[in-house]
């Protein structure tokens, strides 16, 4: 497989979103570069794929801006591009909450890696002895193609409608460590913020999201594939394109 797809978000605070937009158009035009980067005053979410030369030559640009520096995709190989155009588009959210108080670029929830919470897992507590409770924050469509086992979801249309729903289910969480997850960690990152707003005070996001435990932890205490938002559908958990027969392409 010849195409790196890469995966990467940051909060962090933009106020040059139109000048920033046109530098970026600029450089994935000129490196080909193929899918879809999000920007917004909270951050930048990114989605591209193109041959390794072009996606690194991309991202040390991108690393020469110190607000994204810092910034570290998360990677998986495919035969074929699974975009069929490039576009850099300006949002109020990198991703739709609808709730102004959230605000991670002011300060993130603690997170769990990935390979800590696998041994959570294996072990059936964190290492204070409480029962873990994970919530997949993604939308129902995406939890159909797999999940966690004995995951708590919410069957959402939308991601607009986790706070109504989290709140409504808050007494189920008491005397529990919960980890909010989701395909690459920008869900979950703003659903742990939320959690521990509205009282739940043991509340971790898994670091990277569902595809940085692919990466990192295989596919333990996983079930199915992961959905992903370009032509591949979704991905097993040795970060292959999925194969709807039941095998990896």
């Amino acid at each position: 497989m010849s195409i790196l797809n890469i995966s990467a978000y940051k909060f962090v605070g933009l106020d040059d979103l139109d000048v920033l937009r046109a530098r970026m158009v600029e450089r994935c035009d000129a490196l080909a570069l193929k899918g879809t980067i999000l920007l917004a005053p909270e951050g930048i979410n990114l989605f591209l794929a193109a041959p390794r030369e072009a996606i690194d030559a991309f991202v040390s640009w991108l690393h020469e801006d110190p607000r994204f520096a810092d910034i570290t995709p998360k990677e998986s190989l495919s035969d074929d591009v699974p975009f069929g155009r490039m576009r850099v588009r300006l949002k109020k959210e990198i991703i739709t909450m609808r709730a102004p108080s959230i605000r991670p670029e002011e300060g993130r929830a603690p997170h769990v890696l990935p390979l800590d919470l696998r041994r959570w897992l294996d072990q059936g507590h964190d290492d204070e002895g409480r029962p873990v409770v994970l919530v997949d924050t993604r939308n129902d469509y995406e939890v159909a193609a797999g999940t966690f086992e004995n995951t708590v979801e919410y069957g959402l249309a939308s991601f607009t409608g986790f706070p109504d729903a989290i709140a409504a289910d808050r007494a189920r969480f008491d005397g529990k460590t919960v980890v909010s997850f989701c395909t690459g960690g920008i869900r979950c990152e703003k659903a742990a913020i939320h959690m521990r707003e509205i009282g739940i005070d043991r509340v971790f996001q898994l670091e990277g999201g569902i595809l940085k435990y692919f990466e990192e932890a295989g596919g333990a205490h996983w079930r199915g594939d992961c959905f992903v938002f370009d032509e591949r559908g979704a991905v097993d958990p040795t970060l292959a394109p999925s194969d709807p027969a039941g095998g990896a392409s």
